[in-house]
């Protein structure tokens, strides 16, 4: 059969868009992620694709987290309350939240200059041993 599509990022972008669809649109409407088969790219993803995430307690469990955890997020990144609530949840002493400062949330899908290279690995010799 056939389903319906929720739309990707819009193109052109209006111009009263929040800061966020453009950085979505800089990234997936630009040769810096376009993919002729990413649905951010074209028609987004299926319309009910995701409303299974709705019954799931996304965050219920993470106190329940005994291993290493490091929260990396863009400062200006739209989805960072996300990860500070997700950090605000989490217990022990081996758990790092760690904000890039300027850095929105495609900025760390390849931004070779801004990605902390130095500080993930630093973390995985650490906790992966």
């Amino acid at each position: 059969g056939e389903y319906a599509l929720g739309g990707g990022v819009s193109d052109p972008m209006p111009e009263d868009a929040p800061f966020y669809f453009k950085d979505y649109f800089d990234y997936y409407k630009t040769p810096r992620g376009y993919h002729p088969r990413s649905l951010n790219s074209n028609g987004g993803w299926n319309v009910i694709g995701c409303m299974s995430f709705m019954n799931q307690p996304i965050l219920a469990y993470a106190h329940e987290i005994r291993s290493a955890v490091l929260v990396m997020h863009g400062e200006k990144a739209h989805s960072c309350y996300f990860g500070k609530d997700a950090f605000a949840k989490l217990t022990g002493d081996n758990k790092e939240l760690l904000l890039i400062p300027d850095a929105v949330h495609t900025d760390l899908y390849d931004r070779m200059d801004i990605i902390p290279f130095d500080k993930l690995a630093e973390f995985f010799q650490e906790n992966l041993k």
